[in-house]
């Protein structure tokens, strides 16, 4: 394995973890996944004991990487404790969802979504998982985990090469 690549791993995986942690939950796309991305450079910076600046391109994607180990192990652990307590987030909210929708009033559009949505919670309350419910987690996790992590590379470079250029 490139060792280039190993703090994007670490660090991706440490945001993960904390996401979930249920307070941490909500802000895992916007705080935590910059912040790790942040550390994967720093991280990376030590293990190559870099003391230049860092290409931003390079932060981009260590950035990337970050937010796709943070979406890949999110998406994990979300869907092994679904399955473990047979309920989860959207079980939760679903009375609530259910009556903004009827308040919307979107005809049938909105009759078929409740119907899938009642599907995806009725087999996670029966069986712990639903293949719709994972899709759905999945392709939401890794659209805003990376685009959160690309912004973190960005601006942990900034921070970095602002640190270098007044030193």
């Amino acid at each position: 394995m490139n060792k280039d690549y190993l703090p994007a791993i670490v660090a991706g995986f440490g945001a993960a973890v904390l996401t979930t942690i249920p307070g941490f939950k909500n802000i895992g796309c916007c705080l935590l996944v910059p912040a790790a991305s942040i550390v994967a450079l720093l991280l990376y910076k030590k293990t190559n004991r870099l003391n230049e600046k860092i290409a931003v391109n390079k932060a981009i994607i260590l950035g990337l990487l970050t937010g796709i180990v943070a979406a890949l192990f999110s998406t994990f652990f979300d869907l092994l404790i679904t399955y473990i307590t047979h309920t989860n987030e959207f079980i939760a909210g679903l009375p609530q969802t259910e009556l903004i929708m009827n308040d919307l009033n979107m005809g049938p559009i909105m009759d078929e979504s409740l119907k899938l949505i009642k599907t995806m919670a009725k087999d996670i309350e029966a069986k712990g998982f639903s293949a719709l419910y994972t899709i759905m987690i999945f392709i939401s996790n890794i659209l805003t985990y990376t685009i959160f992590g690309i912004l973190g590379g960005a601006i942990g470079a900034a921070i970095l090469n602002r640190r270098i250029q007044n030193n």
